[in-house]
């Protein structure tokens, strides 16, 4: 992979909404702390009836996504629960192909589910596709002109934006330790002498 000249505090985060009829994706560049959409779109597979053609068309063109704007990092919207199980296995295959194209690239890759997604954009779990996009629109200052016709596109800067959030103000109930031997300092009875 080719690197690109960035500020020191400049960070890449492509987000990733898997699907085998349209895959949305949208990439946040963040600067000195403050997320930018760079670009939103979908990947449209409806024409192609072969799930396999699918399959290698979500390879390519993800590929192109990441080669086009060097991502630091991929974040994309786990599978959610469903009673039809071809739909799960069709969207995991679509997630799972997304990943090995982020792979092949070295892409670090950070998987958020839908509720979480939707919490860290609206403050609530139910909250619908269009009030995601729609708050998003309004955090990220974009143009209505600039708005997507496919809720994929906004639900895939969705993942983006939720990783940010995610990098900006980590989960409290998480310990963080500054290097091992701080581990092994406040963690005495877990290491074996």
């Amino acid at each position: 992979m080719t690197s690109i000249n960035r500020h020191p505090t400049e960070r890449v985060i492509l987000g990733i909404d898997p699907g085998t009829n349209v895959m949305g994706y949208g990439v946040l560049r963040v600067t000195a702390g403050k997320p930018e959409m760079v670009a939103l779109g979908v990947i449209d597979m409806r024409k192609t009836k072969d799930v396999y053609l699918k399959l290698g068309k979500i390879f390519e063109r993800v590929i192109g996504v990441i080669d086009e704007y060097h991502p630091d990092e991929m974040a994309i919207e786990a599978p959610f629960f469903s009673k039809n199980v071809q739909s799960l296995i069709k969207l995991g295959r679509a997630q799972g192909v997304a990943i090995a194209a982020a792979i092949h690239r070295d892409i670090f890759i950070h998987e958020y589910a839908p509720l979480k997604i939707k919490m860290a954009i609206t403050g609530q779990g139910q909250a619908s596709k269009e009030q995601v996009a729609a708050m998003l629109q309004r955090l990220l200052h974009i143009d209505k002109e600039e708005m997507p016709t496919f809720m994929d596109a906004t639900d895939a800067l969705g993942a983006a934006y939720c990783h940010f959030m995610q990098l900006t103000t980590p989960d409290m109930d998480t310990p963080r330790y500054g290097s091992w031997a701080d581990y092994a300092k406040r963690n005495p009875k877990k290491i074996k002498k």
